[in-house]
């Protein structure tokens, strides 16, 4: 059984962070077990192929979830990612860090030290931002970000942009800067035209240190213990199952999914729950798989009436040429996910902060780069972002192999029924403003005869997707939350030596994509580990929108359908 001094479970968004942090100091033994194999891909490299890799079980462990009760019993797709750099490997590379008030809710329910203030040292010092550091961007950080083609290969991003401004709402130039309410340009975890997953801004540069030892293709079967201490991680490496110990510390940092589903094996959960899995209680920690959360989205699509659409380049013939570009050059439509600009609203006057997030894609199409129509389009991915609805992750027996049964329960509160309705009818206003007049045709769907609100209900029953985000199984939180399974060191209560990090200890979804904040809680947990001092925070002011208690919007919308 060979000792090392930390064992990181899971090489994906966190894990691959800290690896490299941790491995700085030569003094620190350091392995990093995957359960998945090599990242080294064409598809997971170029970003356009982004829907390659996200098909393939080699790079996706493909889960799904329980039929739906309020979504009629339809399955949702859960795709998590397999191999080096975990999700960030097969994810859509947008960069989103979240609200500053996503931050302060999570100190408000009892992360203390979490506040954006203590937060944003911390996305700084990940971020390499092309366009240089300032007080909000990172100028020298391992994880390179770019906008793309800044929005410069198709004139329909900018009109998205100038329909939000004729709505009546502001146009942020950086919405991980000062203002992230607003229209504008989207960020991307790509570097020089690749994927920039944290395998390659992390893990790859790092992998010569002596002190640093990578399993792939590792499954962790569970952890071991000597009484309440955790002291190293059983594991099965081609079909053979093997023990490494931990001197110091077992960090877990297989995402939302994996997660609770190895504490939960390891017998720290709910009785109820490991009962049912056949699985001996170690400790009672009923939080463990509850809290799970997730965003939705829909893709709005409209016919567009000029032939400048991507609907274009779908073909095998384009495709290749863009490749072939893409492999001689890393430039052009290969190295941008072609979410190029974005928006991101509050649904209604009386919220400090946006609730609802836009990808602006100038194309009508499916999520496996297949056209949805015959002609020119453009759509955007919308959804709701702050759900109130809540599910669960359960193993079903001690089998690691075996896919946990997950339960998102998605549009279960009115809360969020109400939202989504909401959401539908801002889209259709924003679209409808005069400067998409030139570009937009008939609406494709949602369509137009969608606008009472059963209909819209219906809609978005039949048609929602998952966006990818599950995060809160793991609730960070103090130990009188029963629901809280760690504390704000990431330790997992009455546990020594374990803790949890990764998108499974969020409190609450931020309002966006989760991989920079996953990054950021690798980053801060780094620091706490080496014994570090926290970095200081940072000096600003938090801003709200003006007049938020009393106005959605900054303006008067020009034209309302």
């Amino acid at each position: 059984m060979k000792e090392f001094d930390y064992i990181i479970v899971g090489a994906g968004s966190a894990g691959c962070v800290l690896a490299n942090r941790l491995s700085a100091n030569p003094e620190n033994r350091i392995l990093l077990l995957e359960a998945g194999g090599s990242d080294k891909n064409i598809f997971v490299q170029m970003p356009t192929a982004l829907a390659y890799p996200m098909a393939s079980d080699r790079f996706n462990w493909g889960y799904h979830s329980e039929p739906e009760p309020e979504l009629d019993g339809r399955r949702i797709s859960c795709p998590r990612g397999k191999g080096l750099g975990g999700t960030s490997s097969i994810n859509g590379m947008v960069y989103v860090r979240g609200n500053p008030q996503d931050f302060e809710e999570w100190e408000a329910s009892g992360a203390e030290g979490w506040g954006y203030k203590d937060c944003l040292p911390y996305f700084k010092k990940a971020e390499t931002w092309v366009k240089d550091g300032d007080d909000f961007r990172g100028g020298d950080g391992p994880l390179g970000v770019c906008a793309g083609n800044d929005m410069k290969l198709n004139p329909l991003y900018r009109a998205f942009i100038d329909a939000g401004v004729d709505a009546g709402y502001p146009e942020t130039k950086d919405y991980n800067g000062e203002h992230q309410e607003g229209f504008g340009p989207m960020h991307m975890t790509v570097r020089d035209g690749v994927r920039e997953s944290t395998s390659r801004a992390y893990l790859h540069p790092v992998l010569n240190r002596p002190n640093l030892t990578l399993i792939t293709k590792a499954l962790a079967k569970t952890i071991e213990f000597d009484g309440l201490r955790a002291i190293g991680v059983n594991v099965e490496i081609g079909g053979k199952p093997q023990t490494f110990c931990a001197a110091q510390e077992v960090l877990i940092a297989a995402g939302a999914i994996a997660s609770p589903a190895l504490l939960q094996r390891s017998g720290i959960g709910a009785q109820e729950d490991l009962a049912d899995a056949g699985i001996e209680q170690r400790l009672e920690l009923p939080g463990v798989g509850k809290n799970l959360q997730d965003h939705l989205e829909v893709y709005f699509q409209f016919w567009c009436k000029q032939p400048v659409s991507l609907n274009s380049k779908l073909g095998l013939i384009s495709k290749g040429i863009i490749g072939a570009k893409w492999l001689l050059t890393k430039k052009g439509l290969g190295a941008t996910n072609h979410f190029e600009s974005c928006a991101f609203i509050r649904s209604s006057s009386g919220l400090k902060a946006p609730d609802i997030q836009y990808h602006f894609l100038p194309a009508a199409m499916r999520y496996d780069g297949t056209p949805s129509i015959s002609g020119h389009g453009f759509q955007v991915h919308v959804g709701p972002n702050k759900p109130k609805s809540r599910g669960r992750v359960k193993i079903t027996s001690a089998d690691a192999t075996a896919a946990p049964s997950i339960l998102f329960n998605y549009y279960q509160e009115q809360e969020d029924r109400e939202a989504w309705r909401q959401c539908i009818r801002l889209t259709r206003e924003i679209i409808n403003q005069p400067s998409m007049d030139s570009y937009r045709g008939e609406e494709v769907q949602p369509g137009i005869d969608v606008t009472s609100d059963a209909d819209i209900d219906k809609w978005v029953k039949d048609n929602v997707e998952s966006a990818y985000h599950p995060a809160g199984t793991c609730k960070m939180g103090k130990q009188s939350d029963l629901m809280s399974v760690v504390d704000t060191e990431c330790r997992v209560h009455g546990i020594e030596n374990l803790r949890v990090i990764d998108a499974s200890v969020f409190p609450t979804l931020p309002n966006g994509n989760i991989n920079a904040p996953v990054i950021m809680v690798a980053e801060k947990m780094a620091d706490v580990i080496l014994g570090k001092p926290a970095l200081p925070a940072a000096n600003i002011e938090l801003e709200l929108p003006e007049q938020w208690e009393t106005k959605q919007r900054t303006g008067v919308p020009l034209r309302v359908s």
